[in-house]
């Protein structure tokens, strides 16, 4: 496969939100919906040793913004 066949990725993080006392307290839901809606995909979550979520990581294929806006 050459370079030019390869497809290119780009990726996104979101950290869920959390209350006071740092702990994942509320429903990301609309902010999942919100980067679906702008075609990023979840694939994976970025857990802290002692539990948790610290991160979900999106990706979708690069140039999908400019895509998707007709630029």
């Amino acid at each position: 496969m050459s370079h030019s066949d390869m497809r290119r990725w780009e990726y996104k993080t979101l950290r869920p939100p959390r209350d006071e006392t740092k702990k994942e307290a509320e429903d990301p839901q609309d902010q999942l919906n919100a980067h679906g809606d702008d075609g990023w995909e979840l694939v994976e979550t970025i857990d802290y040793t002692s539990g948790g979520t610290k991160f979900l990581v999106f990706k979708r294929p690069a140039g999908a913004a400019s895509s998707a806006n007709g630029e």
